[in-house]
C-alpha cells in the first residue's frame, strides 16, 4: 500500500526534523503517490494529484492572499500534504494558514528544524517504489495462479476458493437468478453469509466488489467480494481474473453439464465426503441451489440398465440427458431435489412434506422420475433405492450410499411388478449377500455347493442349472414348473434327480434348498 500522511510523518528522516501539524491534521490517512520538492508558487499546475509537496517556504512568504492563493491552488491539484521548513523565509505558520488548511481540508506541517529533502524523498519514494513492485508481483503471482488453474481445468468450487484465499475474504459466485453456484466463506459461516442472500444480492451494484462473469454480450453470473477490509485495486485485480478463469470454465464445460448441476454435484460430494460438516452451513447451501427448508429428506438413488454405450462423450451425454429426465420428473410433481450424476446412476436428496405419509409422496416423486428417465435412448429398465430420510440434511446425505447399495440389489432382481422405490427390506437376502459378495469365503460357499453341477452342465451341455433355479424360485412347487418349462412330470422329476446326483443332496430338504439358492444368488451378484 502507498504511504500515507501520518505513515511519512512517523518516518526517522521526517521526525528528525521535529514535525508540527499546522493545520488540516483531521486527515492524516491521505496516501502519497510521490514526493515533489519545489518553492515556485505556480507549482500546482505541474501537479497531477497526491503528490506531497516539500518547501522552504517560500511561496508562504508574499502576505496572506498570496498564501491563502497557493494554498487553494495546491487543494484543487489534489495534493495530499503540504510540508514547510520554518527559518528560511518564514519564521512561523500563522493561525490564517492554519484556518486556511483546516477549510480546505490539506494537511500542513511544519518542521522546525532544517531537513534535507533530499533524505525525505528517497525515504518516501523507496517505500513507494516498493510498494509498487508488490503490486506487481502480487499481479503477476494472480496471473500465474488463475492460468495454472485454467490449464488443469479446475473446478468453479476451486477458483472462487483460490480467490478467497488470496483476499482472505468472502466470495460468492451466482447465477443470473441469484443462486449461489459456488462460495467460500471467510470470517463468518456459510449460513450467516448466505442469510436472505436472493435480496441481499439484487441491492448490489457492481462495483469494486462486484464482477459480472462471461463474456461481455453473454453475462452468465456475477461474483461478489463479500468484506470492506480489502484494498480496492487488489480486490478488483483478484475477482477479474477469477472472472475470466470461470469464464473459460463455462467455454471449456459448454457441453457438460449446466453449472447449477456442477453446483450441486459439489455441495453432494462435500457433504458425503464429510467436508461440510455444520447442518446450518449445509442447508443454506442447498436451500441457495433450490432445495426446500423445513422439509423431510430423501436419499435416492436411481440406477438403469441401459445399452452399452463405449464411447465416453456419448456417456456423459447421457448421463446429462438422465439428469434432464429427473429434473423433468421432479418438476412434474413440484419436488425440489439436490442431484448429481455419474454414468448410469443418479443420485438425489428429495425434500418432502413434513405433514402425512412421506411414502405416499415420494411414491408420486418416484414414479414420475422413472417415468421420465425410461423415455432417454438407450434405457432399457429403471430401479429407484430409498435410505432412511431424515430432517437433517447432512444425515441424509449419509444415507446416500446405503441408497445406492439398495439400487444396484434391485437391478437385478427379476420383478413382473416392479416398485416406485425400493428399501432394505424389499431387496432382502439379495441385498445382505451383495455386500459379502466380493469376500472369498463367500465365494468359496458359492464354488463348493454349485460346482458340481455347473461342470456337469459344461460337459454335457446341459441346463440343470436353469432347471433347479426354476424350481428354488419357485419354492419348489413341481406342477408349476412342470407348466412354465412347458415338459411332462416324469421329464421333470427326472432331471430334479439327476440334480440331487449330481450335487449328492436332497431338494426336500429345507436348508439344502436355502444354502443353493443363496449360492444361485451369490453368482448372479458377481456377473459383471
Amino acid at each position: 500500500m502507498l504511504p500515507t500522511i501520518a505513515d511519512i510523518l512517523a518516518m526517522p528522516v521526517v521526525r528528525a526534523g521535529e514535525p508540527e501539524i499546522a493545520g488540516g491534521g483531521a486527515d492524516l490517512s491521505r496516501d502519497v503517490r510521490w514526493v515533489h520538492v519545489s518553492d515556485v508558487a505556480d507549482v500546482a499546475t505541474l501537479l497531477t494529484g497526491r503528490e506531497l509537496v516539500l518547501t522552504t517556504g517560500q511561496p508562504l512568504a508574499h502576505g496572506a492572499a498570496a498564501t491563502s492563493a497557493y494554498l487553494e491552488s495546491l487543494a484543487a491539484a489534489g495534493v495530499s500534504g503540504l510540508v514547510v521548513e520554518l527559518g528560511s523565509y518564514v519564521a512561523e505558520l500563522d493561525r490564517a494558514v492554519a484556518a486556511d488548511a483546516d477549510r480546505l481540508g490539506l494537511p500542513v506541517i511544519a518542521l522546525h528544524r532544517v531537513t534535507r529533502f533530499v533524505e525525505v524523498t528517497e525515504a518516501v519514494h523507496r517505500v513507494i517504489v516498493a510498494d509498487q513492485y508488490a503490486e506487481l508481483e502480487f499481479a503477476h503471482s494472480v496471473h500465474e495462479t488463475f492460468t495454472a488453474l485454467s490449464v488443469r481445468r479446475a473446478s468453479l468450487e476451486e477458483i472462487v476458493r483460490t480467490a478467497a484465499d488470496l483476499l482472505d475474504a468472502s466470495v460468492v459466485l451466482e447465477d443470473l437468478a441469484h443462486r449461489v453456484l459456488a462460495l467460500t466463506a471467510r470470517h463468518a459461516s456459510t449460513a450467516a453469509l448466505l442469510d436472505n442472500w436472493e435480496t441481499t444480492s439484487r441491492m448490489l451494484t457492481e462495483d469494486e466488489s462486484v464482477v459480472p462473469v462471461g463474456p461481455h454480450t453473454q453475462r452468465w453470473g456475477r461474483l461478489l467480494l463479500r468484506s470492506p477490509h480489502i484494498p480496492t485495486a487488489r480486490a478488483r485485480l483478484v475477482l477479474e481474473r477469477a472472472a475470466q478463469t470461470l469464464t473459460l470454465h463455462r467455454m471449456i464445460e459448454r457441453d457438460r453439464f449446466g453449472l447449477h448441476r456442477q453446483a450441486q454435484t459439489g455441495l453432494l460430494e462435500d457433504m458425503v465426503g464429510g467436508r461440510l460438516g455444520d447442518e446450518r452451513d449445509a442447508m443454506a447451501r442447498a436451500a441457495a441451489l433450490g432445495l426446500a427448508r423445513r422439509a423431510r429428506y430423501v436419499p435416492l438413488a436411481v440406477h438403469v440398465a441401459a445399452l452399452a454405450e463405449p464411447d465416453p462423450v456419448a456417456r456423459q451425454r447421457r448421463g446429462a440427458a438422465l439428469l434432464d429426465a429427473a429434473g423433468h420428473g421432479l418438476a412434474l410433481t413440484k419436488a425440489t431435489a439436490l442431484s448429481a450424476a455419474e454414468h448410469d446412476r443418479l443420485t438425489l436428496i428429495v425434500a418432502v412434506g413434513r405433514s402425512g405419509d412421506p411414502d405416499d409422496r415420494l411414491g408420486e416423486v418416484c414414479a414420475a422420475v422413472a417415468a421420465e428417465v425410461r423415455r432417454v435412448d438407450g434405457v432399457l429398465r429403471v430401479v429407484i433405492g430409498v435410505g432412511a430420510d431424515s430432517e437433517s440434511l447432512l444425515d441424509t446425505a449419509r444415507e446416500l450410499a446405503h441408497a445406492g447399495h439398495v439400487a444396484e440389489v434391485a437391478l437385478s432382481l427379476n420383478s413382473a411388478a416392479p416398485r416406485p422405490f425400493y428399501r432394505s427390506g424389499d431387496v432382502r437376502l439379495r441385498g445382505l449377500l451383495s455386500l459379502i459378495r466380493n469376500e472369498p469365503g463367500v465365494q468359496h460357499f458359492a464354488e463348493t455347493e454349485l460346482g458340481a453341477l455347473l461342470r456337469h452342465d459344461i460337459r454335457h451341455r446341459g441346463d440343470l442349472t436353469a432347471t433347479l433355479r426354476q424350481f428354488l424360485d419357485l419354492a419348489g412347487n413341481k406342477t408349476e414348473l412342470s407348466r412354465r418349462m412347458n415338459i411332462s412330470r416324469p421329464t421333470l422329476y427326472d432331471r430334479l434327480s439327476r440334480i440331487e446326483r449330481v450335487l449328492g443332496v436332497d431338494l426336500d430338504d429345507g436348508e439344502v434348498r436355502t444354502s443353493l439358492h443363496a449360492a444361485l444368488l451369490i453368482r448372479d451378484l458377481a456377473k459383471p
